[in-house]
C-alpha cells in the first residue's frame, strides 16, 4: 500500500483519499496499485455500501507523475498497475462518489467517467492533455465522452485538450451536482449520508441494474486503448513532448 493513498473504513464506507499534496497529487505507479488493490478488495465485500474518493491539497490530481511513470515503466510488455485500476473501476459494482476539486488533469478527469455521483467544486478545472502528450485517451473515455457530450464537444477536450470547467461538465453529465466554493465537503456529506440511509440490498441491485451490459464493452474499448498507449509511451513524439514539458517546469518564473 503506498502512503500516498489512504484507504480508510468507516462503517459500511470505503474512504480513498490521494494524499501527496506536496505534488499536486500527481500519481505514481505505486499509487496506482494501491488504488487497485482498493477497488479490487471493495469489489468481494458485500459489506461496502460506498466508496468516496477525493484528493488532498489544492487539487484532485495533476495526473500522472510522468517521471515515475516513463521510469518504472515495465520494459517486458507486462501489466501496470494503471490497467489494473482501470478494469476494476470498469468492472465496479459499489457506488462511488468522488469529490473535486483545483485542477482534474488526464487520467484525473477520466476515471471520473466510472463514478455515479462527482460533485466539483465551483473553479475546478477539468483537463485530458493526452494528444499534447502523443499519447491517447484511456479508461475508456474515447467511447463514453462523446456518448455523454457529442462527437464534437469531445474532439474539442481530447483532440484540442481544450480544459473546461464543472459547469459544462455537468452540462454533459461528468458532474453531478456542482458545490459553491468552500462547501465541497458539505455537499459530499449529505449526498453520502442520503445513499447511506437507502435500504442497502436495494441500492446494491440497482447498482448492478445501472451497470448491467455495459463492463464488456468498457473493458474492450479499454483494451484497445491501452494497446495504443503502451505503444506510443515508446515513441519518438512521447520523448520529445515529455522533455518539452519537463524543460518547461524548469525554466526559472521572469
Amino acid at each position: 500500500m503506498s502512503e500516498h493513498v489512504q484507504v480508510q473504513r468507516d462503517g459500511d464506507v470505503l474512504a480513498i483519499a490521494l494524499a501527496r499534496p506536496d505534488r499536486r497529487n500527481a500519481i505514481t505507479v505505486a499509487m496506482y496499485a494501491a488504488l487497485a488493490d482498493a477497488f479490487e478488495s471493495a469489489a468481494g465485500d458485500d459489506s461496502i455500501r460506498l466508496i468516496t474518493l477525493r484528493g488532498e491539497g489544492q487539487d484532485f490530481t495533476a495526473g500522472n507523475d510522468l517521471g515515475d511513470f516513463m521510469a518504472e515503466l515495465p520494459r517486458d510488455g507486462s501489466d501496470i498497475p494503471v490497467w489494473r485500476l482501470l478494469r476494476a473501476l470498469a468492472k465496479n459494482q459499489v457506488p462511488v462518489v468522488a469529490s473535486v476539486h483545483g485542477n482534474a488533469v488526464g487520467i484525473g478527469t477520466t476515471m471520473l467517467f466510472h463514478c455515479d455521483f462527482v460533485i466539483a467544486e465551483e473553479g475546478t478545472r477539468f483537463l485530458m492533455p493526452f494528444v499534447d502528450l502523443g499519447l491517447v485517451p484511456e479508461a475508456a473515455s474515447s467511447l463514453i465522452l462523446p456518448r455523454l457530450a457529442g462527437r464534437r464537444r469531445a474532439a474539442r477536450h481530447l483532440l484540442l485538450g481544450e480544459p473546461f470547467g464543472p459547469e459544462e461538465a455537468q452540462s454533459f453529465g461528468l458532474v453531478s451536482h456542482v458545490a459553491p466554493v468552500g462547501q465541497l465537503d458539505v455537499l459530499t456529506g449529505k449526498i453520502v449520508a442520503a445513499l447511506r440511509a437507502k435500504p442497502a440490498e436495494a441500492l446494491r441491485l440497482t447498482q448492478r441494474l445501472l451497470r448491467r451490459g455495459q463492463t464488456d464493452e468498457l473493458l474492450e474499448r479499454m483494451e484497445l486503448e491501452n494497446g495504443h498507449f503502451s505503444e506510443r509511451l515508446t515513441s519518438s513524439e512521447v520523448r520529445d513532448a515529455i522533455s518539452a514539458f519537463f524543460a518547461s517546469r524548469a525554466k526559472p518564473v521572469s
